[in-house]
């Protein structure tokens, strides 16, 4: 039995709007969210950028939904004992209707303070000790930690919630589903990908944890419009290989998008207000195994979407 929950973009949209978001996917029906952790948006146009943990906090106090960041890097831009104060803080808040959703990162965000961009191999094993560091730190003993990446010298968080916060590790590919299967609390994954799945619970010890989707749609009451809201926003999302790791700007970010076409996007991207399109993509989620499916609007017209979801799409799922 899947359930579906909202996606909150920051690159899209600022504090205010995602917490006015949050209420409405509330009220259509979705049981929970996932927000997104970014320094930079992926390019000029989608606009935006807030602090995280800020807008947990506030979305703490507006909703009664669990929350999970999707995801963040406790690699480089942030410390992994400041992502743990941060976690713990915003699991006490929700009243421990959080999970921490973790990743290997991008340079677009990371880079920022200027140092080297590790390769994939090295984050992999910078993620996995960020974890310790984080999950030590969860028992609000106090710690002290010297490895390869990361000291730490008599840290101790005195907010903590009653339980330690579940750790979800983003994986894109073998060795990253691997990993989450031995260190995570759980997957998430960006493709209704059944081998990936099967991967992560038979052959790296991932079992019956719990595995976490997400997909941008862009509902409108007309295709051709959709279409075109989703490439000039989202044309990112299908650069090949590693491209989405590497490049440093939301302008190479720019550059690079010139080479998707719409054709591409209209592909990959359920758009339109035909409810048997949205139903189907949600529905590859659920048949591919997923636990939760995160669902993102592209553009401005949130409020349509939502009442679309509402009336025409969630009522309808395999759920």
């Amino acid at each position: 039995m899947a359930d579906f929950g909202y996606f909150l973009s920051c690159e899209e949209h600022g504090p205010d709007e995602l917490v006015d978001q949050a209420r409405m996917a509330e009220q259509a029906g979705f049981t929970s969210l996932w927000i997104s952790d970014h320094f930079h948006p992926w390019n000029d146009l989608q606009g935006q950028s807030p602090f995280v943990w800020s807008v947990i906090g506030a979305l703490s106090q507006a909703v009664s939904l669990p929350v999970q960041t999707a995801v963040t890097c406790p690699l480089v831009r942030t410390h992994p004992a400041v992502i743990a104060q941060a976690a713990a803080t915003s699991a006490v808040q929700l009243g421990g209707r959080f999970r921490l959703g973790v990743g290997t990162g991008e340079a677009l965000n990371e880079h920022i303070l200027g140092g080297a961009w590790p390769e994939a191999s090295v984050r992999l094993e910078m993620l996995e000790e960020a974890l310790q560091v984080i999950r030590h730190l969860f028992t609000g003993e106090q710690t002290s930690h010297r490895g390869k990446h990361y000291t730490v010298e008599n840290a101790r968080l005195y907010t903590i919630p009653d339980e330690p916060v579940p750790i979800d590790v983003s994986a894109f590919g073998p060795e990253a589903a691997e990993t989450a299967g031995r260190v995570g609390d759980g997957l998430i994954t960006m493709m209704p990908d059944a081998a990936m799945i099967e991967r992560f619970r038979r052959s790296s010890g991932g079992g019956t944890k719990p595995v976490y989707g997400g997909l941008k749609v862009c509902w409108a009451p007309d295709k051709r419009q959709a279409v075109r809201t989703a490439h000039s926003l989202w044309a990112n999302q299908q650069l090949p290989g590693e491209l989405a790791q590497i490049l440093p700007t939301p302008r190479h970010f720019e550059q690079a998008s010139q080479l998707v076409t719409p054709e591409q996007v209209e592909a990959a991207v359920p758009c339109g207000d035909a409810p048997d399109a949205h139903i189907k993509a949600l529905n590859d989620y659920v048949e591919a195994g997923f636990d939760t499916v995160y669902v993102s609007q592209i553009g401005k017209d949130q409020q349509g979407f939502f009442d679309f979801y509402r009336t025409r799409v969630l009522p309808h799922l395999r759920g």
